[in-house]
């Protein structure tokens, strides 16, 4: 056997969902670039559940359907006042609450195909509201019910603030939704498909791939880049702060990437959002920080940022709060969980590698009074 850490490199699978050839990213075939710059959200999910752009009346009715589907049981908004809110980390709440939703979807053990596409919907309409209303919650303030009439991106922002979101902020989530929404095989996706591959059920699925985006190498790395740019705090500190990492060993959070070699596609458009909108709060620092960084880890270690690195500095323009960024990463990356799950199911075989021994040998069992 050969072994090989992390599986960099290794191909698991074969699917048709997502690919990233040369640098170059896309979904169902369609370039990240296209869809960043034109598609909705809703768009999006359709293509990569159903392998293709759904026409007007599909997408209406598509979104009509997530808008039916948003509102929470009772129960789970009960479920999180109960939580010890001033330690919880908002991932660790949306874990325990999506496992907690499959008690209360009648179909949560039906398998088929019919049922499972009707679970999807679910899945992908409350997830932000469960987000939203845990971060209510934690503020004293009631949940705010969703809206039929507005959009994926604007009803998350509506729920998260109580307040009818500008156009701005709603173009923002959606461009953040769009790029976020799949990634080939990355850790939270192919511990989706590991779980459903034993024939799990899609919450399990789902649930298992929260626990896997909440680390800090994978989804948690925006939340660590917003945090390492306040602690820089100014333009005029970030030379320092780079060059003490790089003595130290140090790992700049969102730089670098297992799979791209030459920069992360998603990157550029999120660095605009980042311009613009600190442009429009009047805090050019995060911006202006985040660009000088990026310069001089390029040119020093040869490191472009990835997806995280100016995730940060929009989410916070936005007035989200920073434990709040992975979740929302959670709010988008369900869509591709979803399309992964449906498509381990519909040709399973059960994900079990080999590990390569490497402990001790020829051991003999010795009484323990004898030890």
């Amino acid at each position: 056997m050969t072994t090989t850490r992390g599986l960099e490199g290794v191909v698991a699978t074969t699917s048709s969902i997502s690919s990233i050839v040369n640098d170059v990213l896309t979904y169902r075939g369609y370039n990240i670039d296209d869809l960043a710059e034109n598609a909705s959200f809703e768009e999006v999910i359709y293509l990569l559940w159903n392998d293709k752009l759904p026409n007007k009346t599909e997408l209406e009715e598509f979104t009509a359907d997530f808008a039916k589907n948003a509102s929470i049981p009772e129960e789970i908004v009960s479920q999180m006042k109960s939580y010890p809110i001033e330690k919880v980390h908002p991932m660790a709440a949306l874990r325990t609450a999506v496992s907690t939703l499959a008690l209360y979807d009648e179909e949560a053990d039906d398998m088929s195909e019919e049922a499972n596409y009707r679970k999807a919907i679910r899945l992908q309409a409350k997830i932000p509201t469960v987000v939203t209303a845990f971060s209510r919650i934690r503020e004293g303030k009631a949940p705010v019910e969703p809206k039929e009439d507005l959009s994926f991106a604007a009803n998350f922002l509506y729920t998260l603030t109580g307040e009818l979101p500008e156009e701005v902020a709603v173009t923002a989530i959606n461009k953040a939704l769009v790029l976020h929404a799949d990634h080939e095989l990355n850790a939270s996706t192919f511990t989706a498909r590991v779980c459903v591959a034993t024939l799990s059920d899609m919450y399990s699925g789902v649930t298992a791939a929260i626990g896997a985006l909440k680390g800090p190498l994978h989804g948690g790395a925006n939340e660590r880049v917003m945090a390492m740019l306040s602690e820089i705090d100014r333009v005029d500190n970030v030379e320092p702060y780079l060059q003490k990492a790089f003595e130290n060993k140090e790992k700049i959070m969102g730089f670098g990437h297992r799979v791209y070699k030459t920069g992360d596609p998603r990157a550029k458009h999120l660095r605009e959002m980042s311009r613009q909108l600190t442009e429009l709060t009047g805090e050019t620092k995060w911006y202006e920080m985040s660009t000088k960084m990026e310069e001089i880890v390029t040119s020093e270690k040869g490191l472009p940022p990835n997806v995280d690195f100016y995730s940060a500095s929009v989410y916070h323009s936005l007035g989200i709060d920073h434990d709040l960024f992975t979740p929302l990463f959670a709010v988008s990356r369900v869509s591709g969980w979803i399309a992964h799950i449906l498509e381990q199911y519909s040709n399973n075989r059960l994900i079990r590698p080999r590990a390569e021994y490497v402990g001790a040998t020829n051991q003999t069992y010795v009484k323990v009074e004898d030890r």
